[in-house]
């Protein structure tokens, strides 16, 4: 049929030239399409376009900005309609943890001894038996908290005697190292010495080592009187015998 419109395929235009016309007559089209739909029907009507170049293009029944202003409100309202009671589910948490928290504070309770009459054999036999598991393993625990607490002091005791035992070594090594410097004259030269404190020092404690060694050596022999040990040790100046010459001269 000759009056009959070819249908047009709905796709992208490729000639930029028929696309610009194509936009231009269908945004006309549309505009006064939504301008007789705001009039026929007392709609409220807002249209905005832009174009492929980035160019706006709108169409207000009333006032754009209103519009605007009046789909932002509703979009809000449809939002908070959509979203789930916040509060509500609040207090159902709250309520359940509520619960969870008085059953554990009535078997508190009841482990202590409290508030048994609402057992029965059954839970009793229950709650016996998570007791002594406790209890045992609280025993088991303490026990070794003891044991290790035996082994570290076990353990420092051993320290302090090897220290202890280590001290006395060494100071039996810097007695004999002293003794054999002063007997073979090793020490230190006077003159090399005379200025210097901790040489001065350590001469005077062999030389006190020396003379309580020497002291230690007298000693008392079986059958002795402390009298003799003692002229023995101390021997006294000779007694003076003029006086007895003159005598056995007179007499003769």
């Amino acid at each position: 049929m000759a009056g009959k419109r070819e249908r047009i395929a709905i796709r992208r235009i490729d000639n930029l030239a028929a696309r610009q016309v194509t936009f231009s007559k269908r945004r006309r089209g549309l505009f006064k399409k939504a301008e007789e739909l705001s009039i026929l029907c007392d709609a409220e009507v807002g249209l905005v376009v832009f174009s492929a170049t980035g160019k706006l293009f709108h169409f207000a029944s009333s006032s754009m900005k209103q519009i605007i202003d009046r789909y932002d409100s509703h979009s809000k309202t449809l939002q908070r309609s959509q979203v789930p009671s916040q509060p509500a589910e609040d207090d159902a948490a709250c309520a359940r943890l509520r619960e969870e928290l008085a059953e554990a504070s009535l078997k508190l309770r009841q482990m202590r001894g409290d508030e048994l009459h609402r057992l029965n054999v059954q839970q009793l036999q229950e709650l016996e038996k998570n007791l002594e598991s406790g209890l045992s393993s609280v025993l088991k625990t303490k026990s070794q908290k003891i044991i290790d607490e035996i082994n570290g002091l076990e353990r420092k005791a051993s320290t302090r005697m090897q220290l202890i035992e280590e001290n006395a070594r060494l100071k039996e090594q810097v007695k004999s190292m002293l003794s054999f410097a002063l007997s073979s004259n090793l020490l230190f030269p006077v003159k090399s010495h005379l200025n210097d404190p901790l040489k001065l020092e350590v001469s005077r404690m062999a030389r006190l080592e020396m003379q309580a060694g020497a002291d230690s050596e007298v000693v008392y022999e079986e059958g002795q009187s402390s009298e003799s040990v003692t002229n023995t040790s101390y021997p006294r100046a000779p007694v003076d015998n003029d006086d007895s010459s003159d005598t056995s001269l007179r007499l003769g």
